[in-house]
């Protein structure tokens, strides 16, 4: 289905679309802060729920991507943890990422979901069917997102947004097991 944003009354309508899921790190996955550590190399601090939501959206067929301009191995290996498979550290042009991403996995930028944080993200938000940010993005980036959380970066912003999918799609687990 070819969703158009601007006719849709609200972001709701196009979570049942959504097949794919492509995030920002810093700021979206974090808070945004770096730690510098003794040997140069620098931390960032991940929340446990957003990991949690990431690994189940997978294991529920949606397609999971990270573009960022940020980089690290430690990163790379956390991300590949939750089952994330299209990984674009060290982004320059998240444009170009996001379509080398849609070409390997057959999607549309109509069917995806991409949460930014800060003018970096701009573009590539502008290409995508649902933007979405988190609560203490950059006001450039508040204004053209569709949906955004209450929740800051590094803070639930990212499981927010993801249980919303999941729920739509009846692909969220319950307490009891999952909803479907």
């Amino acid at each position: 289905m070819d969703i158009v944003p601007s006719k849709l009354k609200n972001y709701k309508e196009i979570l049942p679309h959504i097949k794919a899921i492509v995030l920002d790190v810093d700021g979206v996955l974090t808070d945004g802060s770096i730690t510098l550590l003794a040997d140069g190399s620098q931390g960032r601090t991940m929340n446990i729920k957003d990991g949690y939501a990431l690994q189940l959206a997978v294991k529920m067929g949606i397609h999971v991507a990270i573009i960022s301009g940020g980089k690290g191995e430690s990163l790379r290996q956390r991300l590949e943890y939750l089952g994330i498979h299209h990984i674009y550290l060290g982004s320059a042009n998240k444009t170009e990422s996001l379509n080398d991403f849609l070409i390997s996995t057959n999607l549309l930028a109509n069917n995806v979901l991409y949460m930014g944080d800060d003018l970096p993200d701009y573009q590539v938000m502008k290409k995508v069917a649902l933007p979405c940010c988190p609560a203490d993005a950059a006001h450039e980036i508040r204004e053209i997102s569709l949906y955004v959380s209450s929740l800051p970066g590094g803070k639930g912003c990212v499981r927010d947004v993801i249980e919303q999918v999941l729920k739509v799609q009846k692909k969220w687990a319950t307490p009891e097991g999952f909803s479907w």
